[in-house]
């Protein structure tokens, strides 16, 4: 099977299949990253299937991008090693938990009943996961549900909502931002993490939506499982701050199921705290965002501080305290996030769980072991400037933008919203105009990846951002810039320019 490969962006490439069915290339997509994960090269992290493309991750340093492109033009796919199931879920359809079944059902010109008679009676497949963790796209949905994804996305979707688009059919398996449309709801839990796979669904099942009048959903907050690891307590969190988690490296390994890499957002500041206290670079710390929590220490400890923040009592850093001491800290200068870290290193909870904000009463303990080495950008200038340039590799979608589009995009300046969190930093500004719908098959995208739904409005994506996504990306920032945007406080203008993998490997180096 002919294969093509794409360079996105400083250890990241996209293999295509041109020419071939959908199914030809997704099932090419998902053999060649289970090929991978059997026998990793060097220098791997992860690969993402799509519906036709396979996004692969990987450190350049160890494995240069010329290297990448010859394994995978050459690799031999893996077939399938487990038999397909048939899962059965039930669901309540149109209303409250299906908000946009009416309308689909009069842009088809058919009645709601009808819609979800042909949506039940379906043969739904998974083809592969992304998007987020256990978020399975399932093809076969009817043609009346072939629609674009909305223009928009919604800031929150209920848990177990079941949303259609471009005639994949999805369930959202948390609380997330989205942009597809919603026909109904399950109570069943798509993903747990401790579960063997944590997924419920898995590429090649078979899935029958079975039609009920109601079920008995669980809380939203229900859906999370939240437990810090605590082996010996060293701090209590007695005020969290705004949004204040424990962060460390990025976690590769769990794409193909959808669980973003996370991390800390600002890997340099993160490594410049650890290393004043001789931690390894990446070792997981407090990432606190604008503001930062009140702690009480429970055992003797060393702490740094990179980043401008408020602190009472002040003093410099590193420092020692002792049991009962206490640090309440106040609002970032300079910047959005600072990063405090302990010697040791703060216990963090599993990849799989995902990153959460402090809860008053937390208690917070030292890691068991220390992380491994990864790649670390360089320092970045301890006050952000405004406006912040940001370079960004064009495309790898350039062919959905008008000319003016891309231009705009290159040259005006943007400023981010409030909405802006770890999923992505949402742009305010000029429109980038489309030269063709907002919407194409999904398929795996990259922290730094700037999409644009339909509304013309720039996301740029952060670690915790999703697996894959369907809205054309214009631009992937360089990996030695995504502090600038982890940095970037609301208000804050920015300014795209042009950069390539040239530029952005050779940024590493310096």
């Amino acid at each position: 099977m002919t294969r093509a490969l794409r360079h996105v962006v400083d250890g990241a490439v996209l293999l295509e299949w041109p020419g071939r069915t959908d199914r030809e290339a997704n099932a090419e997509a998902v053999a060649i990253a289970a090929a991978l994960a059997a026998q990793p090269p060097h220098g791997f992290f992860d690969a993402v299937p799509g519906a036709r493309t396979l996004l692969v991750l990987f450190d350049p340093a160890s494995l240069p991008h010329e290297g990448a492109e010859e394994l995978l033009l050459e690799i031999r796919p893996r077939e399938q090693q487990t038999e397909p199931r048939t899962i059965t879920l039930h669901v309540v359809y149109g209303g409250v938990h299906g908000p946009d079944l009416a309308s689909l059902a009069a842009r088809a010109h058919r009645s709601v009943d009808d819609l979800v008679r042909a949506h039940a009676a379906a043969d739904h497949r998974v083809a592969f996961l992304g998007f987020a963790p256990g978020f399975a796209y399932l093809t076969g949905a009817p043609g009346a549900f072939a629609v674009p994804r909305l223009a928009t996305p919604r800031v929150r979707v209920p848990p177990g909502s079941v949303a259609v688009a471009d005639g994949y059919t999805g369930i959202y398996p948390a609380e997330l931002p989205g942009g597809w449309h919603l026909i109904g709801r399950v109570a069943a839990r798509m993903f747990d993490p401790d579960g063997s796979p944590p997924s419920l669904l898995r590429p090649g099942d078979r899935v029958v939506f079975q039609p009920v009048e109601e079920l008995a959903f669980a809380p939203v907050e229900s859906n999370e499982k939240n437990p810090l690891y605590v082996a010996d307590a060293v701090a209590r969190v007695v005020d969290p701050g705004p949004w204040t988690s424990v962060q460390g490296r990025p976690c590769f390994g769990l794409g193909s199921m959808g669980v973003p890499r996370g991390g800390a957002m600002d890997l340099a500041a993160l490594a410049a705290a650890n290393v004043a206290l001789g931690n390894a670079p990446l070792a997981a710390a407090l990432e606190i965002t604008v503001a930062g929590p009140d702690l009480e220490l429970l055992a003797p400890a060393r702490l740094a501080v990179a980043g401008e923040i408020e602190c009472m009592p002040a003093g410099a850093w590193p420092r020692s305290l002792g049991t009962g001491d206490r640090l309440k800290f106040g609002p970032v200068r300079g910047g959005t996030r600072a990063y405090l870290a302990i010697d040791g290193g703060f216990a963090e909870m599993p990849a799989a769980i995902g990153s959460r904000k402090l809860r008053r009463g937390d208690l917070l303990g030292r890691a068991r072991s220390a992380p491994g080495h990864r790649r670390i950008p360089p320092p970045t200038p301890g006050r952000v400037r405004d406006p912040t340039v940001v370079r960004a590799i064009p495309g790898p979608h350039l062919g959905w933008f008008s000319a003016a589009g891309i231009d705009t995009f290159f040259n005006a300046e943007y400023v981010v919203s409030p909405r802006s969190d770890r999923r992505g930093s949402r742009l305010e500004g000029p429109r980038v105009a489309l030269a063709r719908p907002a919407d194409l098959p999904p398929e795996g995208v990259t922290p730094g990846a700037v999409q644009v739904p339909g509304d013309g409005m720039p996301i740029a994506l952060g670690p915790d951002g999703p697996v894959t996504g369907g809205y054309p990306r214009i631009a992937t920032v360089i990996g030695a810039d995504l502090p600038l945007l982890a940095q970037a406080r609301p208000g804050q203008r920015i300014r795209f320019e042009r950069a390539t993998l040239a530029d952005a490997l050779a940024a590493w180096r310096t």
